[in-house]
């Protein structure tokens, strides 16, 4: 385990400083970016309420943490430059995009207590780049929301049916929680109109891109540096278009009429040569490989 974990970069650091804004109900303009609000605690965010104001501003939307060692959007280093460089540093940075503009959050301490200040982005805006493992990976800070069990597999705090099998040369996630309906497969598909098998093509490819948002829930979003990408440019096409999986294959697939084994969503080769792989059975099986050359 350690020998994978080792051979591939990650500085366990989230953000380094700030300033705590003002609390207002008003936005302030700062080019495409503005400040959307504050929520300040006197005597700190305890319990679940950091959550809950966290939830309450992005609604049904994911919040995704920033990490400072992955590819930094320039509407985000504008807000954060000014305060990486001041002495309050951040506890904590996450980016919400289920929104008509994203919003980006920031943990402060302020006196005794703590303010979750908030700003409201024109967009998301760095230029993709190709898929990268960090050199580095520290199972403390990769796998903090997991408990290890054995030697080689780490159990997710929350959720029992989310593992991570760590190998010498392949770390393998895994999420069971078996539908009640099986993905349905006609077996006379193939001798459909041009029509019908578009409409059900379709009809496949959003099921998938569902269960693809899953697997980034899952096994992305809930280890931490191992990826130079950001949580939300695994959900930009313009980042991912070229790995997920196309219509034609979805076609071919149904053309057989009987379920495959796995069907692969997402297969890319990460530049130090990893191949990283996400599959889902259909019935609630999902899993992602990482496999070093």
């Amino acid at each position: 385990m350690r020998k994978f974990l080792a051979a591939c970069a990650l500085f366990s650091i989230f953000a380094t400083s700030a300033l705590a804004a003002p609390a207002s109900s008003k936005a302030k303009p700062a080019g495409s970016t503005k400040i959307y609000g504050a929520v300040e605690a006197k005597d700190g965010f305890v319990g679940g309420r950091l959550f809950d104001v966290l939830d309450s501003v992005g609604g049904t939307g994911t919040w995704m943490e920033w990490d400072v060692n992955g590819v930094r959007d320039p509407s985000v280093m504008k807000v954060l430059d000014p305060i990486l460089n001041s002495a309050n540093k951040p506890k904590m940075i996450w980016a919400i995009t289920e929104r008509e503009k994203p919003l980006l959050s920031v943990l402060l301490s302020k006196g005794a207590g703590e303010v979750l200040v908030f700003y409201e982005l024109g967009s998301l805006d760095a230029k993709p780049v190709p898929l990268k493992l960090n050199k580095v990976l520290t199972p403390d800070v990769v796998f903090r929301d997991y408990k290890q069990v054995s030697e080689k597999e780490f159990v997710h705090l929350d959720r029992s049916n989310l593992k991570i099998s760590v190998l010498d040369k392949l770390i393998r996630f895994t999420y069971d929680n078996p539908d009640k309906t099986p993905l349905r497969y006609d077996p006379d598909f193939a001798t459909k109109t041009l029509v019908d098998k578009h409409a059900e093509v379709n009809d496949y490819l959003g099921f998938l891109k569902y269960e693809y948002s899953m697997m980034l829930r899952a096994f992305v979003q809930s280890t931490r540096g191992i990826f130079n990408w950001q949580p939300w440019h695994w959900y930009m096409d313009k980042w991912t278009s070229k790995y997920m999986i196309s219509a034609k294959e979805i076609e071919m697939i149904l053309s057989k009429g009987i379920p495959p084994e796995y069907i692969t969503v997402f297969k890319a080769k990460a530049q130090g040569g990893e191949k990283i792989e996400m599959r889902t059975t259909g019935n609630g099986f999902l899993e992602m490989v990482i496999t070093r050359p």
